[in-house]
């Protein structure tokens, strides 16, 4: 398609806007003929989109005459310089970028006479408060969060971080969706090298529109199988999160209309931290994170264990009193772990999108009635439910739900696997478990288990102990060795 720029003539510009605009026939298109000194103008603009107030200022101001009747336009920058002082303002030829630009959110004036059009700065979008997020609420500290505005987002990072180093570099992502993304970093931390093959990415992306917001453009970046379910980037809808891993020389990427940002590069051991270690003392926040970290191989491999012993090795299970009620079969025990297996989850499930008004109460009654007639019902036995319920407990532990999800899934494939194959299906599922953690990729090819590998002392006691903030802060930004540029 030829590309389309602006005309001299007004009705011509006007022509081909109906052409590419429903303007008849959108309701929130709005368009009206404005008289300029000696020049008749054209204005467009998105209902919703444009601040009122400000749009009253600024025809005030260019339909004031001064006293002058004869006045003239002869230079049309000159002109919008003395009328209007307190909104930007952009010239384009472009019809292409034009529409974009009014497609988020800006107002169009064309001036009769001049072939570049006005892009005028009166965006106000709707948007929520910027309320602390739901999934990682702290007991202390900060209680903001990001909304779906990627401005604001913006200024709460930049709230946080004063720094004339700070970055937001903007790019559009989508042949249809034209969603607006942008890159932030701290030009005095952040490796040149990762946001050169982060521009790249982004623009090398053949996508119509990220539908999903953030989590769209995470599965466009990072390829990987389907059999995989650990996150290969890190997201939070915290500033203050956000701003720490800034600091240490991530990028982060912010995506309109989704309140999170994700973080590059990645690593396992960020999905293990949380910022309420930052809000106790030094050794409180090392007990906790000590505690998550112990979570996971316990909501990984718990409930297979103990399908493993006690359908499997009777005798053991029976010297180490796992089942101290009345012993059941081995096709029991299978049935009984896959009940509890598919309650808990249902449990979480169903409490996660329920109001927050029912969900506590849910999930207590629910757990307490369920559980009791499963066992009155023999589908399944109140060890297993104990069991059950001390998995649930430490996958809810596991600050980032994502890393949550991933362990639920491998661990139902290990109960399968030990159900079906015994001993030796037990020790090829755990393998392939450990092959698929292992293969798990990342963003420009850094090892997803640095610094564990490439192999970091420092770095690694920084990432397992809570350290005091006078320490917590590298002097420089941690090398991780090559990625794949």
């Amino acid at each position: 398609m030829e590309q389309q720029t602006v005309k001299k003539n007004l009705q011509e510009n006007i022509d081909v806007l109906n052409q590419r605009l429903p303007l008849k026939t959108s309701f929130d298109l709005m368009a009206r003929d404005v008289y300029l000194e000696d020049r008749n103008a054209y204005w467009v603009g998105i209902n919703g989109f444009c601040e009122a107030d400000l749009l009253e200022k600024i025809f005030a101001g260019l339909q004031s005459t001064d006293g002058d009747a004869d006045q003239k336009i002869t230079d049309l920058r000159k002109f919008l310089a003395i009328k209007i002082g307190f909104v930007q303002l952009s010239y384009e030829t472009d019809l292409d970028k034009l529409l974009q630009g009014l497609t988020s959110g800006n107002s169009l004036l064309f001036v009769d006479g001049f072939d570049e059009a006005v892009v005028m700065d009166t965006r106000n979008y709707p948007s929520r408060g910027v309320d602390e997020p739901e999934l990682e609420k702290m007991t202390r500290g900060a209680r903001d969060g990001f909304n779906e505005t990627l401005l604001t987002n913006a200024n709460l990072i930049r709230r946080r971080i004063r720094s004339t180093q700070l970055v937001f570099q903007i790019h559009t992502v989508g042949t249809a969706g034209k969603n607006d993304v942008a890159i932030t970093y701290l030009r005095d931390r952040c490796e040149p090298e990762l946001v050169n093959r982060v521009e790249k990415a982004l623009k090398s992306l053949n996508v119509t529109s990220l539908t999903m917001g953030s989590k769209s453009l995470e599965e466009l970046l990072v390829k990987r199988r389907w059999w995989n379910p650990l996150p290969s980037m890190q997201m939070t809808e915290r500033p203050d999160v956000a701003a720490s891993y800034l600091t240490e020389g991530h990028v982060l990427i912010l995506v309109d209309n989704t309140p999170m940002a994700l973080i590059l590069p990645c690593t396992i051991f960020q999905f293990i931290q949380s910022a309420e270690d930052y809000y106790k003392n030094p050794i409180v926040g090392t007990y906790l994170r000590l505690i998550r970290f112990m979570c996971i191989p316990t909501a990984l491999l718990l409930m297979p264990l103990f399908l493993l012993f006690t359908a499997f090795y009777p005798d053991l299970s029976k010297k180490w009193e796992l089942i101290t009620t009345e012993y059941p079969t081995k096709g029991e025990l299978i049935f009984y772990v896959l009940v509890v297996e598919f309650l808990l989850a249902l449990f979480q499930y169903s409490a996660s999108l329920s109001s927050e008004k029912f969900s506590g109460s849910l999930s207590i009654v629910g757990g307490l009635l369920i559980g009791d007639m499963a066992v009155n019902l023999k589908w399944s036995s109140s060890e297993v439910l104990f069991y059950g319920a001390i998995t649930l407990l430490a996958t809810l532990s596991v600050s980032c739900v994502e890393l949550s999800d991933a362990l639920r899934s491998f661990r139902m494939f290990l109960i399968l696997c030990t159900a079906f194959g015994g001993p030796i299906g037990f020790g090829v599922g755990l393998t392939l478990t450990v092959l698929s953690i292992a293969t798990t990729p990342t963003f420009g090819g850094f090892s997803y288990f640095w610094p564990l590998f490439p192999f970091n002392a420092k770095a690694l006691k920084f990432l397992l102990f809570r350290t005091p903030t006078a320490k917590a802060q590298p002097s420089r930004v941690w090398k991780r060795g090559k990625g794949k540029y």
